[in-house]
């Protein structure tokens, strides 16, 4: 049947089974990128890191991403959240896990926040997620250049 809308792209790796072990990097937005986690202030003085402080919801999703099994690192910011998971053998997959987050986040805000999908990438080397790792570290220095920020 055809459809006018367009056709959203995977951005999944073939034959890759997101249930197995591995770690993963997560990248969650809000819906129409409202700015609505955490409030973005310039540092005082230069060189210094900026100052997040986090709204009453980014507390919310603050509470809650520390209930994803596996969480490594995070950062929240204003319309988008950063996070690193890792998968164990007993776990669920990266698919239930971000389900679960996002259900338990709308069923304590009484409303979705999120855009429907959310980006993962599959992390595959110690150097890989050591790239990941500081792109999160760094993440709040680059805000206003960031794709996200506007």
């Amino acid at each position: 049947m055809p459809t006018d809308r367009p056709q959203r792209k995977t951005i999944r790796l073939p034959n890759y089974d997101y249930s197995s072990e591995g770690a993963y990097f997560v990248t969650l937005c809000t819906d129409r990128k409202e700015k609505i986690l955490c409030n973005y202030a310039l540092p005082a003085l230069e060189g210094d890191a900026p100052v997040l402080s986090l709204t009453p919801i980014g507390r919310a999703v603050d509470d809650m991403v520390r209930l994803i099994p596996g969480i490594d690192k995070y950062v929240i910011m204003p319309n988008h959240v950063h996070m690193i998971v890792f998968n164990n053998e007993n776990d669920a997959s990266l698919t239930r896990k971000i389900q679960f987050f996002k259900s338990n986040l709308t069923r304590k805000l009484g409303r979705s926040i999120w855009q429907r999908s959310y980006y993962e990438y599959v992390i595959r080397s110690e150097q890989d997620y050591l790239v990941r790792w500081k792109y999160i570290d760094d993440n709040p220095a680059k805000w206003a250049t960031d794709d996200y920020c506007c």
